[in-house]
């Protein structure tokens, strides 16, 4: 199965359908047992928040946010860069970050070619009007009649060849300038995304499966992590690879002239203002907030809201106080994404019209009142929803169980006790370098599949928080920067031809070592504190030997 999803010989999801039919016939387990796998709390979860996030991107309640962020930043290329990298990696949080690439990107795009026709107008005028020749001297007289038609003078007009040669010269700078700005702006958007993503546990895939794996592999663990646990370890995370990012592609794509990039101290120009007008248009074109949009806006904010009220870790959530009791998790964030999701299929779009009961004309036939469309329907499910994904959790979830019930877990983990001997954060940093450079050639669910029940088994053998070495190794799978066919986002911004593959790999590389760096900060820091890393937890302590 690793060999199948690292070279995608068949569809990821059908290879995850393998041990459906071969665990049985090998004797590893029983048909019934395998298949229950592919079906688990996990995968509601994923369900219920993949339902919310169609709804949201079907009323386009995601590009209203976008814009609107947009238009409050300006379009100082730095300051514009922020806006778009800040706007994305929120958007990925809550919906997937092939559906907010692909819709940035394009916005992006129309907003730096105004700024290149803006700022080509200016340069030709200024050539037409002869203001760039530099031997110009105010305390001159003004010219003559018969000089300023193109006689010699005192030296201010311009000639045609010099200004056809300045205004050549002028258009190479601002095509190599903007070519900068486009690749920065494109690779800002897929990297936000992929960031993004890591900030909450239903923002990607990876996160899921560690969620699911923990679950399997740990099941009195006590429901460590959660929606709530999850924000609070990746999101200050999340927010400081940004900012690294942000850097890192300014200093490859723009420089740090301050005064240029963020416009201190300068009055707003033309083609500034003509580019806050296409983004004022497209905001324009969205109209007014629908009926529809606000119901979205609502069940999205509730549905955070209970995420995190559920069981916040420093005090008893309404889960706790209302259904879950003597340790059982009756109620967990799959049940509340379920249960937001179906609202969406019964609120309706549109406000039901009222009838008034008298005024019809005589002969008139009784109008048939037509209950509106509600927020969500089946069709629009049917065709966005990523099933095989799904299938892709279930496979992974077998397979660990599979390697559990053999006893291959534990024998790897037997295979790997050496590793005691040198220090936790030495061994979080080399696998987590080993998974960034492993998901550039894998799909990061392939890899994370592959790896946490391995790591699972060396925690448990060394003693060692499963944590410590999961958690980090999960976001390492999402720092995916250095190829197109990587992750979706990086392939949807390089199919814009703007980008080159060493473009990418060059500003990917580094961006790779930041996010290995940020993540080891995060875990040897807040992370301690939040999952109780320093103590090897009496739900990882088995006492099976090796098979």
């Amino acid at each position: 199965m690793a060999l199948y999803w690292c070279t995608e010989a068949l569809p990821l999801a059908v290879t995850a359908l393998l041990p459906v039919v071969l665990f049985p016939m090998m004797g590893i387990m029983e048909s019934g047992d395998v298949c229950m796998q592919y079906l688990k709390d996990t995968n509601m979860l994923f369900l219920g928040g993949l339902l919310v996030a169609i709804g949201v991107e079907q009323w386009n309640l995601h590009k209203r946010i976008a814009l609107r962020v947009l238009a409050i930043v300006g379009v100082k290329p730095a300051l514009l860069m922020m806006g778009f990298m800040g706007t994305t990696a929120f958007l990925s949080m809550w919906i997937s970050n092939t559906a907010t690439t692909a819709m940035m990107v394009p916005i992006a795009q129309a907003v730096l070619e105004q700024l290149d026709s803006s700022e080509a107008e200016a340069d030709q005028l200024e050539v037409d009007n002869g203001q760039l020749n530099s031997g110009y001297e105010p305390d001159e007289e003004p010219a003559k009649s018969e000089e300023a038609k193109g006689r010699p003078g005192n030296g201010h007009v311009m000639s045609i060849e010099e200004g056809e040669g300045l205004a050549e010269q002028r258009r190479q700078i601002r095509k190599e300038k903007y070519a900068n700005l486009s690749k920065g702006m494109s690779l800002s958007v897929c990297y936000a995304a992929s960031i993004g993503g890591t900030a909450t546990l239903t923002g990607t895939t990876p996160n899921l499966i560690l969620k699911g794996q923990i679950d399997e592999l740990f099941p009195t663990n006590g429901d460590v992590v959660n929606f709530a646990t999850w924000f609070g370890f990746a999101f200050p995370n999340m927010l400081l690879m940004l900012v690294l990012a942000w850097f890192w592609l300014q200093f490859m794509f723009m420089g740090f002239n301050f005064k240029e990039t963020f416009g201190c101290g300068g009055q707003v120009s033309e083609k500034d203002r003509k580019a806050r007008q296409v983004i004022k248009d497209e905001l324009k074109k969205l109209g007014s907030m629908t009926f529809a949009e606000g119901g979205i806006l609502t069940v999205f904010v509730l549905l955070v809201v209970l995420w995190f009220t559920r069981e916040p870790g420093f005090m008893p959530g309404w889960a706790t106080v209302l259904f879950n009791k003597d340790g059982k998790q009756f109620v967990t964030d799959g049940t509340v994404a379920i249960f937001m999701a179906l609202v969406l299929f019964v609120i309706p779009s549109k406000l039901p019209s009222c009838f008034c009961t008298g005024g019809r004309r005589e002969g008139e036939e009784s109008q048939k009142i037509k209950a509106p469309k509600a927020l969500l329907d089946w069709d629009t499910v049917h065709q966005k929803m990523p099933w095989n994904i799904l299938l892709l959790l279930g496979g992974g979830f077998a397979l660990a169980k599979g390697s559990e019930d053999s006893g291959l877990s534990v024998w790897l983990g037997h295979e790997l006790a050496p590793l005691q001997t040198i220090p936790p954060a030495a061994i979080a940093v080399l696998l987590c370098l080993l998974v960034a450079t492993f998901t550039e050639c894998s799909s990061n669910v392939a890899t994370t599949t592959l790896f946490l029940p391995i790591l699972a088994s060396m925690a448990q053998e060394i003693e060692l928080h499963p944590l410590y070495i999961m958690l980090p190794c999960t976001l390492c799978a999402s720092l995916a920067f250095m190829l197109p066919v990587a992750t979706p986002p990086n392939a949807i911004v390089f199919s814009y031809g703007n980008l080159k593959v060493v473009d990418m790999a060059k500003t990917g590389f580094m961006l790779n070592i930041i996010g290995v760096l940020s993540i080891t900060l995060a875990i040897n820091t807040w992370g301690r504190v939040i999952f109780q890393l320093d103590t090897f937890p009496s739900w990882a302590n088995t006492t099976r030997g090796p098979p």
